[in-house]
């Protein structure tokens, strides 16, 4: 199973605002430099983010992203769910018959299905908090050696 490079972002957005979260707000340039994303896909990312309630977002001078709850409060399936478009596994379709030819007989959809739920009840069990780990203490020192590392490139 492969998430879409779209919800892989969103992840990394959050969780680089979770490491934010008491330092104040991040913009979108900042993020995309930080990850050596292009700032185009991430644009377009943080507005959905906002129209489903992850982060809010301010213009001017002192504004920026922030989450909209504490990163605590933000489960990762949750977010799987909200940023996956089409989350099927196969297809099960034959263009030809208008479905697929062993329709009748496979379980294979359905074994599918259960495996999915599976994995995102166990994604369910975790917040954008879990996803990083010493978070408080770690993020300077890192934004620190990516800066030394950027400087000299």
């Amino acid at each position: 199973m492969q998430l879409t490079r779209y919800s892989d972002y969103a992840l990394r957005i959050l969780m680089y605002l979770s490491m934010k979260e008491r330092d104040g707000a991040a913009t979108i340039s900042e993020i995309a430099a930080f990850y050596g994303i292009s700032r185009n896909h991430l644009v377009k990312i943080v507005h959905r983010l906002g129209q489903l309630g992850f982060v809010t977002t301010a213009r001017g001078k002192g504004g920026g992203l922030k989450l909209a709850r504490s990163a605590a409060q933000i489960g990762i399936g949750e977010v799987i769910r909200k940023t996956e478009a089409h989350f099927d596994i196969v297809e099960c379709f034959d263009v030809q018959a208008n479905r697929c030819r062993l329709t009748p007989i496979c379980h294979l959809k359905g074994m599918l299905a259960a495996a999915q739920a599976q994995f995102l009840r166990e994604l369910d069990a975790y917040t954008l908090a879990d996803a990083i780990a010493g978070r408080d203490r770690g993020f300077a020192s890192l934004l620190d050696r990516i800066r030394l590392s950027t400087a000299g490139a």
